[in-house]
C-alpha cells in the first residue's frame, strides 16, 4: 500500500526530470516491492506460476532471498 501512494505522490526522492537517477528510486521501490511479494508468497506459489525457465526461477528465489529447493 505504501508503494502505491508513493507512485501517486507528485514528489519523489529524486525529481524524473533529472536523466536516469529520476527514475532510479522508482525501480528501486519496484524492486523492493516485489522482493516482498515474492517472499510473502513463498518459493511454491512462484515455482507453480513461473513462466519462464527453472534456472530463471531459481535466480528469483536467490536474489529474494528465498530457499531454493521447494
Amino acid at each position: 500500500m505504501t508503494s502505491f501512494v508513493y507512485f501517486a505522490s507528485p514528489i519523489d526522492l529524486v525529481p524524473d526530470f533529472i536523466p536516469v537517477l529520476g527514475y532510479a528510486d522508482d525501480a528501486l521501490v519496484v524492486a523492493l516491492v516485489l522482493r516482498s511479494v515474492v517472499r510473502r508468497a513463498g518459493p511454491a506459489p512462484l515455482a507453480r506460476h513461473w513462466p519462464g525457465t527453472p534456472e530463471g526461477v531459481r535466480l528469483i528465489q536467490q536474489l529474494a532471498g528465498l530457499p531454493a529447493d521447494a
